[in-house]
C-alpha cells in the first residue's frame, strides 16, 4: 500500500537534506538555478570519474536525472510549462506555505533528487535472477542458463494470472453467454453466424443488456446518460458475449472498459461542441487537404469511406465526429470519393493508403470491391491497409466472400492488402477471431495489431503476454499507442513511464517476434512520436499536480524551422500507482517507474 502523507515538505527535506541545504544558502532564483546546476554536474562527473565505487545503474541512473534536472532549471522550460520548479523548492527549502503542491510532485521531487545520488527504489525484474557470474566457458554457461530458466519461469507465472479467450472454460463460458443472448434475441445459431444479423442487433441501451448481461449501478447511470446525451455507443452481440456473468471476477474488466464510458467520459462528452473543432484533438481538420483525407507523412495517406462502426471504443480518436454506432448516411458520397481517390492518383509521393474512418469492413461487400478497385488502379498506390475492429466486435464479418475480394487485389510483388486490427487484451481473443486471421493469413493478407496502452491492460506483463499471444494466431504486434491526453479519456490514460517500463522490462523479456510493436505518443497535428528515442522530447518541468510536462519534438525537427513543438501534461505517477493499488496490484512492483522519462 502506498502512503501518500509521506510526500510532503518534511519528508522530503529530510531524505535529501543536500539540495534544501543549498537552497537556503542561495541569495536569489537565478543563483539557485546555479548552484542546482553546478551540484548536478557534479554527481554526474563524480560518478562517471569513479566507476568502481558505483554500479553501473547508479551510474546510469544519474546520468538520467541530471539531464532531466537540467531541462528543468532552463528559463525556457519554466517560461513554457508556466510554472517554476526552481522557486517551489526554495519555497520549500524556507518552509514557505505552497497548498499548491500536492504529493505526487513532492513524489516526484523525490524520487529525481534521491536519482541523483544514485540512490532510489527498485530493481527491474531481470535483476532479481541475474546476477554477475565470477565462472568462465561452460560452467558459467550453465549457471547462466539456470538463471535464465529462473526468469523465465517467473515471467510465465506472472503472464498465466491473464486469462485469454482461447481456455476451455472461457469458450464455455461465452458459449452460456451466447445461448442467453440468442434466447433474449428469438435468434438461433443461424443468425449468430451472419455478421449482418450482428450489426442489426446492436446493444444500445441498458434495458436490453441488463436482460443478458449483469451491469453495476454506475455502468447503467453512465449508459443511460450517454444516450440521453448523445454519446455515440453501442456494442454487438458477439462482443457483449465476451463479458462475463460474475464481473466482480475482474476477468472481462479490459472488455467492458472497452465500451462502458465512465462518469468522467460521460460528463466531458456531454459537454462538447462538435462544430468549433474543439474536439478534434489530433488536429485532423489541419492535414486534410481534402475531404476523406488525412495526410501526415510524405508516402502515406488515410482514406475515410465510412464514418461510423458497429461499436464504440470509449477513447476513440474520432469520437467528435462519430455520432452513433452504425449511424444512418455514414457513407460518403460517390462524388466525395471520386474527388479523393483522384486526389491520391494526383499525388505520386504516396505508396500507402490506409482505409479508416470508422470501421470500413462494416460497408458492404460491394461498396468494399468498388474502393479497393478504385485505389488498386492507381499505379503509384503500393499497399492498401484496412483498419478494422470487426476482428475483434464481429470476427464472422470474414465471410469466403469478404476475404476473396481482399485477395482479389493482392499482387504479389506488386501490391499488398492488410489488415490493422486492434486487439486490446487476451480476453478478446477467441477461437472465432483466430479462424478468421488463419483465413486472411491463408490467402496471403498479413494482420497485425495496434493496442492502446490504457489502464485496463497497463498491469505488470499485460500487455507483453498479449503480444505473445498473438503472435502464436498469426496478428503480428504493430503499434503501442500511449493514452492520448484529451480530457475525456483521463480514466484511460496511463503515465508515459509506465509504457517506457512496461517495453524496457517486461516486453525486453519476449522473444524478438513478438515485440515487434513500436511504442508511440501521438501528436496533434504532426503524427506518430516514436518513445524509445529520447532525443524526440524532453520533460521539461512538473506541474504542482505532480504531471510531468513534456515538450514533444516533431519529426521534420531537423529539416524544418515552421512545425513547432508540442506540450504534453502527463497523468501523475503517484496517482496512476494508487489506482494499481485499488485493484489489489503491489505498487513496490512498479516502482522503477520513477526513472523512466
Amino acid at each position: 500500500m502506498i502512503e501518500t502523507s509521506i510526500f510532503n515538505p518534511a519528508y522530503l527535506r529530510m531524505k535529501v537534506p543536500q539540495i534544501f541545504d543549498i537552497a537556503k544558502r542561495a541569495e536569489s532564483i537565478e543563483d539557485l538555478r546555479d548552484k542546482i546546476y553546478a551540484y548536478a554536474l557534479k554527481m554526474e562527473y563524480l560518478t562517471f570519474d569513479d566507476y568502481g565505487s558505483f554500479a553501473e545503474g547508479s551510474i546510469i541512473r544519474v546520468r538520467d536525472e541530471a539531464h532531466i534536472l537540467y531541462r528543468l532549471l532552463m528559463p525556457r522550460s519554466e517560461q513554457k510549462a508556466n510554472f517554476s520548479v526552481l522557486k517551489a523548492i526554495m519555497d520549500i527549502a524556507k518552509g514557505e506555505l505552497r497548498p499548491d503542491l500536492t504529493p505526487a510532485f513532492y513524489a516526484e521531487l523525490l524520487y529525481l533528487f534521491l536519482g541523483l545520488e544514485g540512490r532510489g527504489p527498485g530493481s527491474k525484474l531481470a535483476d532479481f535472477h541475474i546476477s554477475p557470474l565470477k565462472q568462465r566457458g561452460r560452467e558459467m554457461s550453465i549457471e547462466r542458463s539456470r538463471q535464465l530458466d529462473e526468469l523465465a519461469m517467473e515471467v510465465q507465472i506472472r503472464s498465466n494470472k491473464f486469462r485469454s479467450g482461447l481456455e476451455k472454460d472461457s469458450i464455455s463460458r461465452r458459449e452460456a453467454r451466447r445461448e442467453k443472448i440468442l434466447q433474449a434475441l428469438n435468434a438461433d445459431m443461424t443468425k449468430w453466424n451472419d455478421w449482418k444479423w450482428h450489426v442489426k442487433n446492436i446493444f444500445r441501451g441498458t434495458e436490453k443488456i441488463s436482460l443478458t448481461t449483469p451491469l453495476s449501478e454506475t455502468e447503467k447511470t453512465s449508459i443511460d446518460y450517454a444516450r440521453k446525451n448523445k454519446i455515440p455507443f453501442g456494442v454487438t452481440p458477439y462482443y457483449l458475449s465476451l463479458m462475463d456473468d460474475d464481473p466482480e471476477s475482474g476477468r472481462d474488466r479490459s472488455i467492458r472498459a472497452q465500451v462502458f464510458p465512465t462518469e468522467n467520459y460521460i460528463k466531458k462528452m456531454s459537454n462538447r461542441n462538435r462544430s468549433d473543432g474543439s474536439m478534434d484533438f489530433m488536429l485532423e481538420a489541419d492535414t486534410s487537404p481534402i475531404e476523406l483525407i488525412t495526410r501526415r507523412y510524405p508516402g502515406i495517406c488515410i482514406l475515410k469511406p465510412f464514418n461510423t462502426c458497429p461499436q464504440i471504443c470509449v477513447y476513440c480518436q474520432r469520437n467528435w465526429e462519430i455520432e452513433d454506432a452504425m449511424q444512418p448516411n455514414a457513407m460518403a458520397t460517390k462524388k466525395e470519393l471520386a474527388d479523393a481517390v483522384e486526389w491520391i492518383r494526383q499525388h505520386t509521393g504516396i505508396h500507402d493508403v490506409l482505409v479508416t474512418g470508422g470501421d470500413p469492413l462494416a460497408m458492404s461487400d460491394n461498396q468494399i470491391d468498388n474502393i479497393l478497385k478504385s485505389l488498386a488502379d492507381i499505379p503509384t498506390v503500393e499497399r492498401i491497409r484496412i483498419g478494422s475492429r470487426t476482428l475483434v466486435t464481429i470476427p464472422m464479418r470474414f465471410t469466403d466472400s469478404l476475404v476473396d475480394i481482399l485477395a482479389k487485389y493482392r499482387i504479389q510483388g506488386k501490391r499488398q492488402i492488410a489488415i490493422v486490427t486492434h486487439v486490446q487484451h487476451h480476453y478478446e481473443v477467441t477461437p472465432e477471431m483466430m479462424i478468421a486471421v488463419e483465413k486472411l493469413r491463408g490467402r496471403g493478407i498479413p494482420v497485425f495489431n495496434q493496442m492502446v496502452y490504457t489502464f485496463y491492460v497497463s498491469r505488470r506483463f499485460e500487455a507483453a503476454s498479449l503480444r505473445r499471444l498473438l503472435s502464436l494466431i498469426g496478428i503480428e504486434p504493430y503499434y503501442t499507442f500511449n493514452t492520448k491526453g484529451k480530457d475525456e479519456t483521463l480514466d484511460y490514460r496511463v503515465p508515459i513511464a509506465r509504457l517506457l517500463q512496461e517495453q524496457n522490462e517486461e516486453a525486453r523479456l519476449l522473444p524478438g517476434l513478438s515485440r515487434t510493436d513500436e511504442a508511440v505518443y501521438n501528436i496533434p497535428g504532426l503524427g506518430k512520436n516514436y518513445l524509445r528515442a529520447r532525443q524526440h522530447r524532453d520533460v521539461i518541468s512538473i506541474s504542482p499536480r505532480g504531471n510531468r510536462i513534456y515538450e514533444f519534438h516533431p519529426w521534420e525537427k531537423n529539416i524544418s524551422n515552421v512545425v513547432k513543438t508540442y506540450i504534453h501534461e502527463d497523468v501523475p505517477i503517484l496517482d496512476y500507482l494508487m489506482r494499481l493499488d485499488a485493484l489489489g496490484e503491489d505498487p513496490h512492483e512498479y516502482e522503477t517507474i520513477w526513472y523512466y522519462y
